[in-house]
């Protein structure tokens, strides 16, 4: 297959030899997400107003070029009207610390229908959330707080556009913008929040977090569940970007819990300038990064891996991959300009961007197994939720086009 965008060679592979052989989910991964935890954010996100599956695309075309039976891009960009898979994970994990703060003071677990009525304002409006983010994140935290009845405030580092500032405080959120970049604004969340007495609802481990990180990750396998009713066979292939790596930890863990033996070969991507994940690979231990230069891709801006997230990576993901940030705008313009017209964000691409590099590859074709019978899924996480940013982006023209 001739690329249509990216050199191989700019491509950066690395096999993970530390990935179980294990069929089963291992016992010794539920701490971080076990299926009771993945089941139970479904049974609970449902009920949500304006609930409904997202779609699943097949990019036939694509598909061809690469030379695999299907690929299949789960399209994140309705997700609730946010624009963005993470209205799943924070927003669950803001009723989660809520519904646990009723429990406590009225020996009673509230619903989310009883939370958003109000029932229980005289507690939950005395609440503060807080938390860091790089948009997508603090956007769906700021939301849940204001459907579920309490205070909310969010960290954005120095490079967060003013449009995402601006649709975080649409929700009532207060922003607070400070210097330096996201892995600084967890630090800065978390030590306000302690001195204040306010919550952490972090997609990555920190003091004072909890098990918000879990509940995050929970709540992000209800897009798996919908993906497995959806596709018309399981994956043999999963594409999915790193971060933190929440979001990847959760696609490995609900498609072990649900296919076991024959769940998907996964491969974590992530762009060439915050790859801390595939810098934790190479080095067979969590490693921290320092991010020099910020990336296109806003969402995957993270120097430190989520340690949770990592625990079922390393047992649970085959490979991790770098790919640079001229991948992403060509991938977007292609999305926007087919029929019909898929809106996708600048971390929405990147799992797709990995898919076509790896199939562009014949070493790592070979070392994935990726091959003719391929069935590939690609999580698209986002939409434009910057729009000036995916406007420019997709309104360029280019070469590799």
């Amino acid at each position: 297959m001739k690329h249509f965008y990216l050199p191989p060679s700019q491509t950066r592979f690395v096999e993970n030899p530390d990935a179980s052989a294990a069929s089963g989910y291992p016992q010794e991964l539920r701490a971080a997400l076990a299926p009771e935890d993945a089941a139970r954010a479904a049974a609970e996100i449902q009920q949500w107003p304006g609930y409904a599956p997202t779609p699943l695309h097949s990019l036939d075309e694509l598909a061809a070029r690469a030379n695999v039976r299907g690929v299949y891009y789960k399209d994140e960009s309705g997700r609730f009207g946010l624009g963005s898979f993470k209205a799943l994970g924070g927003a669950y994990a803001v009723f989660c610390l809520l519904a646990e703060l009723v429990r406590k003071q009225t020996g009673k677990t509230p619903n989310q229908n009883a939370l958003a009525k109000g029932e229980y304002a005289g507690i939950t409006k005395n609440a503060t959330v807080a938390s860091a983010t790089d948009g997508n994140h603090g956007r769906a935290v700021a939301w849940g707080a204001k459907m579920f009845g309490c205070q909310c405030r969010i960290y954005i580092h120095a490079e967060v556009s003013e449009s995402r500032k601006r649709a975080i405080e649409s929700f009532g959120a207060t922003v607070v913008r400070i210097d330096g970049d996201y892995d600084e604004s967890v630090r800065r969340a978390s030590e306000d929040a302690h001195k204040n007495g306010w919550r952490i609802v972090s997609d990555t481990e920190c003091p004072g977090c909890g098990d918000a990180p879990r509940q995050v990750m929970a709540g992000y396998c209800t897009m798996l569940d919908e993906i497995l009713r959806q596709i018309p066979e399981p994956p043999t292939h999963v594409f999915v970007q790193g971060g933190v790596g929440g979001l990847a930890a959760a696609a490995c863990a609900r498609l072990w819990h649900k296919l076991g033996a024959r769940r998907p070969h996964m491969t974590v991507v992530e762009p060439e300038l915050a790859g801390c994940l595939h810098k934790s690979a190479e080095l067979r231990r969590p490693t921290n990064i320092k991010i020099a230069q910020e990336t296109i891709m806003a969402g995957l801006s993270c120097g430190e891996p989520s340690p949770p997230a990592w625990e079922i990576l390393r047992a649970g993901a085959r490979g991790f991959m770098l790919i640079p940030d001229e991948t992403v705008a060509p991938l977007m313009r292609l999305l926007a300009r087919r029929t019909p017209p898929i809106e996708a964000g600048e971390s929405g691409v990147a799992g797709l961007a990995g898919f076509l590099a790896a199939a562009a590859d014949d070493s790592i074709r070979k070392r994935t197994g990726l091959d003719s019978g391929g069935n590939v899924l690609v999580l698209g996480t986002e939409g434009a939720t910057d729009a000036e940013i995916y406007a420019r982006l997709t309104a360029a023209s280019g070469a590799a086009d």
